[in-house]
Parts: C-alpha cells; structure tokens; sequence
C-alpha cells in the first residue's frame, strides 16, 4: 500500500503536467477514433483531436516473393484453406480465440489449416509461457496436425503469408489502431476481426471482411464463409486493396496532414 501511495504521489504532478501541455498544442493527432475517446477520457481538457491514420509503406508489400521456405511452400500448396493469425505472443492479444474458433471450423473441413505466427523473444518470459499454453490448447482442441506456430517470422515469410492466406484471423480487442489488418488488407487478403477499437475503422464489415464478437463460435461461422464460398476471399480481397489505396496509403496521409497543417496556416 506504502508503494502504491507513493507511485500515486510521484505520478500525480507529472500527469497534471502533461494534461495541461497536451491542451497547449493548437492541434492533437490521433490514429483513429478509438484512440480519440482514450485522449479525450484522459485529458478532459483536450479540446477536439484530428485523426490522422497512419500510412503503410505499400512500396514493401508490393514486392515480389522471394526466397519462400519449402516448408512453407509445401504447406501451403497441400492445404487448400489456410488461415493466418499475426500477433506478438501475448495473452492480451487473445490468441487462444483463433485457436478455438479453428477447431470448430476444422471439424466440419478438416482440409483447413491454421498458421500462428508473432513476435518471440526467448528473453521474455509471457512470449514463452504464453507460446507454451497455445501449444497446449492446440492438442487439447486435438488441431495440433492442423496447426502451425511460428516464431518471429522473418519479412519474406510474413509477406508471403498475407498474401497467399485465405484470410487473416485479429484477435485483440481494442486496438488503438492495428497495422497488420491493414497490410493484410493491400496484400488482397480479407480480414476476420473483432469488433472493437481501430478495425472498426478499418475493416468494412462485410465488404473487405468482417467484423465479429470475441467469441469463438461468431469467428467460427465467419472463417466457414471462405470455405463455403469459392470466390469470397478474391472479392473481399481486391475490396480491401482498393480501401487501403484510397484511405491509408502514404498519399492519403500526406493529403490528411497537409490539410490540418494549412488549416492552422490560415488560422494563425
């Protein structure tokens, strides 16, 4: 109790110091309307923030697949379905719900298969423990033979699997914003994500994904659809691309601040 007085007593003057600053500036960016309500939660005081969606570096992801493992390629040439999951191995990213909602998926076509892949570090002891349990979910589940985990992945290994993947699987829940579905959205691969912070945003329900309830079975029927329709991850897929261009390029950004910058132009 002593030290959490004490932390409560150091940090006080500071976030004073802080709100009070933040309210100085004649503008405040944020990446995405989620993130406004948590500034402006925060700091009362902050008057309306301009969001300014962060741009992707399409240039990267335009780039021609090189170098493809043969354990990669092999995979993915004998599974006609295979979901792809992005996420540093931690617990607040809710990846065991990619897990469960594949196990019900993979009853019913067991010709599906699912790749987990995130950012490891061996030193940090949650990247280990956490990888550890989702290996265990997966042969509790008995989906281990359908399971791939992937550890720090490398750029090629990444790019191919957006690409080629039959959707991406998000799982966190109150992103500030979220890159990956993003990336995976320019590489014309739909998107499965919870309904909740920055894919709100991003993913148009239904049209460049969907958007669906942390609850295994709502994912479940939403991977099923890739499935049972053919031509669902090319149509979502080009819609997503398309929306990338248009929204979140480097070009869109750029327009996006030059226009806030100019707008305090002419008020200054």
């Amino acid at each position: 109790a002593v030290v959490s007085t004490q932390s409560t007593g150091y940090r006080a003057p500071l976030d004073a110091l802080e709100a009070w600053t933040t309210a100085c500036a004649d503008k405040v960016f944020v990446n995405s309307a989620f993130t406004e309500s948590v500034v402006r939660k925060t700091f009362p005081g902050v008057g309306k923030c301009e969001i300014l969606y962060p741009s992707l570096n399409t240039r990267k992801f335009s780039e021609k697949i090189e170098d493809v493992q043969p354990e990669l390629e092999q995979l993915l040439s004998e599974n006609k379905y295979v979901f792809f999951s992005l996420n540093r191995y931690e617990r607040k990213k809710n990846i065991s719900l990619a897990l469960e909602s594949f196990s019900i998926l993979c009853k019913q076509y067991p010709s599906c298969h699912l790749v987990i892949a995130g950012g490891y570090d061996p030193r940090v002891s949650e990247n280990v423990q956490y990888h550890l349990e989702l290996e265990k979910l997966a042969g509790d589940l008995h989906i281990t033979d359908h399971v791939t985990f992937l550890r720090s992945v490398d750029s090629a290994t990444k790019l191919c699997l957006l690409k080629r993947s039959t959707a991406l699987i998000y799982t966190p829940s109150n992103e500030h914003f979220g890159i990956v579905p993003v990336e995976s959205m320019y590489c014309g691969t739909p998107v499965v994500a919870v309904n909740s912070g920055g894919p709100l945003e991003t993913v148009q329900d239904g049209c460049t994904g969907f958007l669906r309830e942390p609850v295994n079975s709502q994912f479940a029927e939403a991977m099923r659809r890739f499935v049972e329709d053919e031509g669902l991850t090319q149509r979502l897929g080009n819609n997503g691309r398309r929306r990338v261009e248009e929204c979140f390029s480097f070009q869109a950004f750029s327009d996006s601040l030059n226009s806030a910058v100019l707008e305090l132009c002419l008020i200054g």
